[in-house]
C-alpha cells in the first residue's frame, strides 16, 4: 500500500514522502491516527501544495534559525554521564541527550534528527557537534561530558 506521511516517522521515512507499507500497518494504524494519507491521485496533486506551504514556512523561518545559532555560538553544553574509573562512560552520549541538554541549559529546542555528532561519545571530555537548522543555517557547538 502506498501511502503519504504527514509526519516523520522513525524506521518508515519522512514528512511529505511517498512509502509503501504493509496493508495492515498503513489501514489499521497510520490512517487512523492521522500520520498518513492513501497515496492516490488527488491526494498526490494535494502532496505538491503541501510541499510548496512547507519550503515557505521554513523560508519564514530562516531568521529564526540564525537568531538561534548565534545564540549557541561559542556556548559550551555540559552532559553528566556516569563513567568508569579510566573516564570510559556507560553507553554513550545522543543526540537525545544533547537535544535535552540544550533544552535545559539555553531554553531552545531542537529535534533530535537536526542533531549530528561526527564522533562517537564514549568517553568523558570535550566533543563538537553540528546543529543543521536549516539547509542555510548550520551551527557548530561544544559538549563538554563530565562525570556524574
Amino acid at each position: 500500500m502506498e501511502i503519504i506521511l504527514l509526519k516523520d516517522l522513525d524506521k518508515v521515512g519522512d514528512k511529505h514522502t511517498i512509502v509503501t507499507v504493509k496493508n495492515g500497518f498503513g489501514r489499521n494504524y497510520l490512517i487512523p491516527q492521522g500520520l498518513a494519507i492513501i497515496a492516490n491521485d488527488t491526494n498526490r496533486v494535494r502532496l505538491d501544495e503541501l510541499r510548496k506551504d512547507e519550503v515557505a514556512e521554513e523560508a519564514k523561518l530562516v531568521g529564526t534559525y540564525q537568531e538561534i545559532a548565534d545564540k549557541l555560538k561559542g556556548q559550551v553544553i555540559k552532559i553528566g554521564a556516569k563513567a568508569g574509573t579510566s573516564g570510559k562512560i556507560f553507553g554513550s552520549v545522543t543526540s537525545v541527550q544533547i537535544s535535552q541538554a540544550l533544552k535545559d541549559q539555553f531554553d531552545v529546542d531542537i529535534a533530535r534528527k537536526k542533531i549530528d555528532i561526527p564522533e562517537e561519545v564514549k568517553t568523558i571530555g570535550s566533543y563538537k557537534a553540528v546543529l543543521t537548522l536549516h539547509k542555510d543555517v548550520v551551527a557548530e557547538i561544544d559538549i563538554n561530558v563530565v562525570e556524574e
